[in-house]
């Protein structure tokens, strides 16, 4: 009985206790650091606010004044990462304002309410503390965040969250940004494609399921932003967006009562592309999947041994050089540049220029030169330098050092091993353990060796492992397993090519990218390596990027860069209720010069040159700017070569409607079958329309067919994708329909050399009316795949191109001599 009573009793204590703690905090009362059992919570305890220990914890002890989550998961702060030592107190006082005060007296924090009525303060059960007048809020800490949002808190334009160096912005159209210093963008995330309203008061706000949305009056509901990957999960989990000190903003989860968080989604998942994240002249690569810092060489030093990412500084500064000044070169290496940079930092130079040029130039500090095919150069001025290192960058980068070079040891891991200073008898006993495995390693290999010479399976082997070295310098090499788990057991099919099938995979270093599971492959080892090192050795803005590969056993795949808006048939063809797949003339002209580019490089600017054999729509992909770029180019080479200039392709799947007429006339295929394509997928950027289609608004003819009839007529509208309404460039359309018809004629002599094309296109080189393009209309009817069989493939380009389009009196009716010997004067005005 007296333990039941003492229950009862204890019951009732915990129910006072409670309800005294929930009620409204009066004025006068306060919170001091040095007793951290002493808190205001809100009606059930969820939330309490008090002074928590600083995170890192530093000496003597410091500490925040902070609304925690049950568990102690810090959600705000007061004064954001204000510091007190012990004797530091939260003081709620009678003239109606908040402060926090050190323990020497010093105000390092207030809410400004002096004077404004305020009666009370309450904590509730959303983790919102607000301070009331009668029962208006005045302010509230929702209203003034510090690094993290909670669901029921909305934010809107005009509130940041802050993190060192680092702030979180929603700006007026919707786009969610980080900034670094609040002067360099490093991310910029704007709503997807779908959503084409013009926003008037976005806000940004976390479902309490883990879904980050953003409303405003003119959608008729919340545009998705990002999922949190256990979104809709059940439990007693509170989710919650926060900016870390690393320049990420991510979105958690916390189980109540638990005290740890779970990353569950991440802004920007490349880290080391946020801006000074290694700090000034630092430099951020991966170990395995996180993300390290280092100095560019042993001519740098840490600003601080204890902390990597507080950057790097020169041992010698340049001022004080007593010897010459010289370029430190790091490969693979980039210095991240953000908009928007000045006419003086941005060049389009060679290699060689982009770093003599900063070398003799006072005002440069450090540069890089992209290998992408654009020669773009950026110089970075003396002030702050924030650089990234991985093998799948194109980039070189130079900074300046006072010579000579001492560059840095070739492993990181080893020479922090060394600075371990293991003693001489620890380095003994392994140099014994390892030569004795070694010695029974080779005695072992030896008996293997000698059973098994004469095994049908063994050349094979001996001659993978032989070859391991043949990728050294080209792409990543990844093993089957690796790009088995970066694409979940290849899950998620993103589309099925001529060559194979693509999924998504996301690698350890969280890029994300797509990979691709080849087909039909029969070249041995050592030629597919080659091939691959061949494709990746093109780089250029327009081509999508080779960032590796895997040859194990039979497993032949390529990795390539993810392109986050598809493919552009995706938006030519969309039907007419996914709104949110439309393309601008803007775009899609910007697309057609982007992808001649891209080709013109492949034909006219590679080493080799490159016949790509399968120009369609499905192999244009677009990133998420629209730019486009070329992708599947070089895989015709991996199937059956049997010579280095003519290839017969056995099994290269081709698509009619986009196939060459030497193509189906069993003719040598050169880099002219590509502009034939090329010419068709023009003409269906311009319409919208597939070029094999037939309607009835075409006569039952071939859209290609009838739209050349109505340019005849002068009825270019008539062609214009009817989407796009009046919103066009006449001028750009009519030369993108004249060089489309000038791409698709008949015989390859007649086409233009793809760099021709880019001209045309850019109105640099005049473009005379094109004869009528006879292969449309006295070839077969396509728009299904086929198999092409026993084509020769060139590999080097036809000698023919027009240097000059201005050719007059020459129409289809025009005799056959007549173009030729029109087309014969092009092609000598081009020579000479």
């Amino acid at each position: 009985m007296a333990i039941k009573f003492r229950l009862v009793l204890l019951s009732l204590f915990c129910l006072v206790f409670k309800t005294i703690s929930a009620a409204p905090i009066s004025p006068g009362s306060s919170l001091s650091a040095s007793n951290g059992n002493q808190t205001w919570s809100s009606p059930d305890s969820t939330f309490s606010l008090g002074f928590v220990p600083a995170d890192p914890p530093t000496s003597p002890p410091s500490f925040i004044a902070a609304i925690t989550y049950s568990g102690g998961v810090p959600i705000w702060s007061a004064g954001s990462e204000i510091r007190v030592d012990s004797g530091g107190t939260l003081q709620f006082l009678s003239s109606g304002t908040l402060r926090l005060v050190n323990g020497s007296g010093d105000t390092l924090w207030d809410s400004n309410t002096t004077g404004r009525g305020v009666s009370s303060a309450q904590l509730d059960e959303t983790g919102n503390l607000m301070l009331r007048n009668g029962t208006a809020s005045v302010w509230s800490s929702f209203d003034n965040p510090t690094d993290t949002i909670v669901p029921s808190q909305n934010f809107t334009v005009g509130k940041v969250l802050r993190s060192g160096m680092y702030s979180f912005k929603l700006i007026k159209n919707g786009n969610l940004t980080l900034l670094w210093n609040n002067s360099i963008l490093y991310w910029n995330q704007g709503l997807n494609s779908s959503v084409t309203t013009n926003l008037t008061s976005p806000s940004l706000g976390l479902q309490s399921i883990g879904i980050l949305t953003i409303s405003d009056p003119n959608l008729a509901t919340a545009a998705i932003v990002a999922y949190s990957n256990d979104y809709a999960e059940a439990g007693d989990i509170l989710r919650f967006l926060k900016l870390e000190s690393d320049g990420n903003v991510r979105i958690y989860s916390s189980a109540k009562g638990s005290g740890t968080e779970v990353e569950r989604w991440a802004a920007v998942t490349d880290q080391c592309q946020v801006f000074g994240y290694c700090g000034d002249m630092g430099i951020c690569s991966y170990n395995d999947s996180n993300p390290i810092c280092g100095c560019p060489s042993l001519n740098f030093e840490p600003v601080d041994p204890k902390d990597s990412r507080q950057g790097c500084k020169r041992k010698m500064e340049i001022e004080a050089c007593p010897q010459s000044v010289t370029m430190l070169d790091l490969v693979h290496t980039r210095f991240l540049t953000y908009p928007p940079e000045t006419d003086s930092q941005i060049f389009f130079v060679g290699i060689s220029a982009c770093r003599l040029n900063c070398l003799v130039n006072t005002a440069c500090d450090a540069s890089t030169s992209l290998s992408d095919g654009t020669g773009l150069c950026y110089y970075k001025t003396p002030g702050y330098v924030s650089g990234y290192h991985s093998p799948a960058l194109t980039s070189s980068s130079y900074i300046k050092v006072c010579g000579p070079v001492v560059p840095n040891p070739s492993s990181s891991l080893d020479s922090a091993s060394k600075k371990k200073g293991w003693k001489m008898k620890a380095w003994i006993l392994v140099l014994v353990v390892v030569a004795s495995l070694l010695g029974l390693m080779a005695v072992e290999g030896g008996l293997w060796w000698w059973f098994c010479r004469n095994s049908p399976s063994f050349g094979s082997l001996s001659a993978q492992y032989a070859l391991l070295e043949y990728a050294s310098g080209a792409p990543v090499q990844f093993s089957y397993k690796e790009l088995q788990r970066a694409t979940k057991g290849f899950k998620e099919k993103l589309g099925a090519g001529g060559f194979g099938a693509v999924y998504k995979g996301i690698l350890a270093n969280r890029t994300v990218v797509a990979v691709k599971q080849l087909e039909g492959i029969e070249q041995g080892e050592k030629q597919f390596r080659m091939e691959v090192a061949t494709i990746s050795s093109t780089h250029h803005l327009n081509l999508v990027r080779l960032i590796g590969f895997c040859s194990e056993g039979r497993h032949r795949l390529l990795v390539y860069e993810f392109m986050k808006n598809g493919s552009l048939d995706d938006f030519l063809f969309a039907p007419e209720e996914q709104s949110g797949k439309f393309l601008s003339w803007e775009d899609r002209f910007k697309i057609a010069l982007g992808t001649a580019r891209g080709i013109t490089y492949l034909h006219e600017e590679c080493r080799d040159c490159i016949v790509h054999c399968d120009i369609k729509p499905e192999n244009i992909l677009l990133d998420e700017s629209c730019n486009s770029k070329v992708s599947d180019f070089g895989l015709a080479k991996l199937v059956n070569p049997k010579d280095h200039r003519y290839r017969t392709l056995t099994s290269v799947r081709g698509t009619r409607g986009y196939l060459a007429p030497e193509w189906l006339a069993n003719l040598p295929i050169t880099s002219k079958s590509d502009i034939y394509s090329y010419g068709m997928v023009l003409l269906e950027i311009v319409s919208g329309r597939r070029n094999f289609e037939v309607s009835e608004e075409t006569d039952r003819k071939k859209f290609s067919i009838w739209a050349f009839e109505e340019f005849e007529k002068g009825n270019i509208k008539g062609i214009i994708d009817k989407r796009l309404a009046d919103c066009v460039d006449m001028d750009q359309v009519t030369r993108a329909i004249q060089v489309s018809f000038w791409c698709i004629q008949e015989q390859p002599s007649h086409r233009p050399m793809m760099g021709k094309v880019v001209q045309m296109l850019e109105g640099i080189t005049e473009i005379g009316k094109p004869p009528c393009p006879r292969a449309i209309i006295e070839g077969p009817v396509a728009g299904t795949s086929t198999s092409a069989s026993t084509s020769a493939v060139a590999s080097a380009p036809t000698t023919s191109s027009f240097s000059s389009f201005q050719i007059s009196g020459v129409s289809p009716s025009a005799p056959a001599r007549n173009m030729e010997k029109a087309t014969a004067s092009l092609i000598q005005s081009d020579r000479s």
